[in-house]
């Protein structure tokens, strides 16, 4: 018996033909390990719903919030930092694994979650924070985020929060990591967007150097809907999102998904 390590996100489970996929998310063995980075909907019902059904599927299931996941309406109950506190509380009902629980380890690995949203810092250089979101504005640029968690939370201050809290957990592992987490932590992959000024809603500078300094043996993330492993300072980036039916239909050749992260006693990949 072998042991896999999965790995999927942007679910957009709220498109019903991605819902209809959701059902191909299956274990090779009971056994099976599965991470979620993130975007699997909008309502927290749905959302739980979802994660509920593959926990019942795979041993041990570990989500990473995305933005989708914290998009909340002026009349919602639970926004910004609060809609984050539910999300973990439900999780933690159904026994899903989230960035504010003690790492899990895998085969000596540690699978470390994480949460660090993006401050706008995946700007051309000399331009302010300002200046950039101007500029996009004036292309007609803007992600839904502006109006769904931005009038309920200063997204900046609670990145930078999440990155000390990161920072804090992270430094008190010893030996390799699996870095999780929705938006990537290098700004390379955002090299490929159609559109460069959407750069500014995926990551932060500040985590440039958090797979070496935390010696991940892989990065996983989604959010840019393109997915594909690029390595920076020799460690794999990989992106294993879903997207909506749009950009998966008219993948010729798609990387294998659920993608196979590592293998319970295998060596180095």
């Amino acid at each position: 018996m072998t042991t896999t390590l999965w790995a999927v996100a942007d679910l957009h489970a709220s498109v019903p033909a991605n819902l209809e996929r959701v059902p191909d998310i299956q274990p090779a063995d009971p056994s099976d390990w599965l991470i979620v980075a993130g975007d699997v909907a909008e309502r927290t019902e749905l959302v739980l719903d979802i994660l509920s059904d593959l926990k019942a599927r795979f041993h041990t299931v570990i989500w990473a919030p995305g933005n989708h996941e914290l998009f909340s309406r002026a009349n919602d109950t639970h926004r910004g930092r609060d809609k984050y506190t539910q999300l973990v509380d439900g999780c933690r009902e159904i026994d899903v694994l989230t960035p504010e629980d003690p790492y899990a380890v895998f085969d000596g690995v540690t699978i470390a979650p994480l949460f660090t949203l993006y401050d706008y810092s995946f700007r051309p250089a000399g331009m302010t924070v300002e200046a950039a979101l101007e500029q996009a504005r004036e292309k007609r640029i803007l992600m839904t985020d502006e109006f769904a968690i931005a009038p309920f939370a200063d997204i900046r201050a609670w990145c930078w929060d999440r990155l000390t809290y990161s920072i804090k957990r992270l430094s008190r592992i010893e030996g390799e990591t699996i870095l999780i987490n929705h938006w990537p932590l290098v700004q390379e992959p955002t090299d490929r967007l159609a559109q460069a000024e959407l750069a500014l809603w995926c990551g932060t500078r500040h985590t440039r150097a958090w797979a070496t300094r935390y010696r991940a043996r892989e990065v996983i993330y989604g959010h840019l809907h393109l997915p594909g492993t690029i390595k920076v300072n020799g460690v794999p980036h990989t992106e294993v999102s879903l997207g909506y039916p749009r950009e998966w239909e008219k993948r010729k050749h798609p990387q294998p998904w659920p993608y196979p992260v590592m293998t319970m006693g295998e060596g180095r990949n």
